[in-house]
């Protein structure tokens, strides 16, 4: 069958930033203090991509490390990040690459959850014919049906889910940490030591363009997006080198 992704890997610059994108995090990953306390970074990374998931949809940027978050975005976001870290992270690949619709609702609990006060919103995608067809396809290309490199896989997951808004609440934060689990289960960031979120942040309005130009199908705001997200892989590798650093010196 032909692979669906095949002719994303023939725009300029794409396969080239993906590259880039897979060898700092393999970097990132050998670094002394991740070869023997990643669960420590791991964690501090989590922290600082909820953050900064949160921030890129309006949320709170206050953490109050040993207690509640008083906001909903972030309160959300913060429990999405934790999902991904630690002992909670094995489960959900393993749903994830299994049935990752099923994983996309738990982390949409996460999220959303005070974010409305009906439950039948939590978790359950819109009703929508044309929406769980393209959900279907999406499913299809994490369970392996391409042999794009992760970088690629990640980027168009994670604009897909923001083009199609599958859920009425949280879409963006839900996006942003099914790309994580794209990087982690295809073995690309395996204990989510990067922090790409900071990048997507950092530069939110070229972010919030081109991941809607992915939406429309213009061929240069797909390129576009592809890079983008590859350099904020890489870019999140740095921020990954910089916490080992820090727990290095400590």
């Amino acid at each position: 069958m032909t692979d669906p992704l095949a002719p994303l890997l023939e725009m300029p610059g794409v396969l080239e930033a993906a590259d880039r994108a897979r060898d700092a995090l393999a970097a990132a990953h050998r670094h002394p203090a991740n070869l023997r306390g990643w669960d420590k970074t791991a964690t501090e990374a989590s922290w600082r991509a909820g953050r900064s998931s949160a921030a890129i949809d309006g949320g709170s940027i206050e953490l109050v490390r040993d207690g509640d978050f008083d906001e909903p975005i972030l309160s959300g976001a913060m429990r999405v990040a934790q999902a991904l870290d630690g002992e909670s992270l094995p489960q959900l690949l393993a749903v994830w690459t299994r049935a990752p619709l099923q994983a996309l609702a738990r982390l949409h609990v996460l999220a959303a959850n005070e974010l409305t006060d009906d439950p039948e919103l939590l978790g359950r995608p819109r009703a929508d014919r044309e929406l769980d067809q393209r959900l279907a396809l999406l499913a299809q290309l994490v369970t392996g049906a391409t042999k794009a490199p992760a970088p690629v896989l990640a980027a168009v997951v994670h604009a897909e889910l923001l083009a199609l808004e599958p859920f009425v609440h949280a879409n963006g934060v839900v996006a942003r940490a099914a790309s994580r689990l794209v990087c982690a289960s295809t073995g690309l960031d395996p204990h989510n030591l990067g922090v790409p979120e900071v990048t997507w942040f950092k530069r939110v309005q070229q972010y919030r363009e081109l991941s809607t130009a992915f939406g429309t199908g213009d061929p240069e705001g797909i390129r576009g997006w592809l890079v983008l997200s590859s350099e904020a892989l890489e870019a999140g590798a740095a921020e990954a080198r910089s916490i080992a650093e820090a727990a290095r010196a400590r």
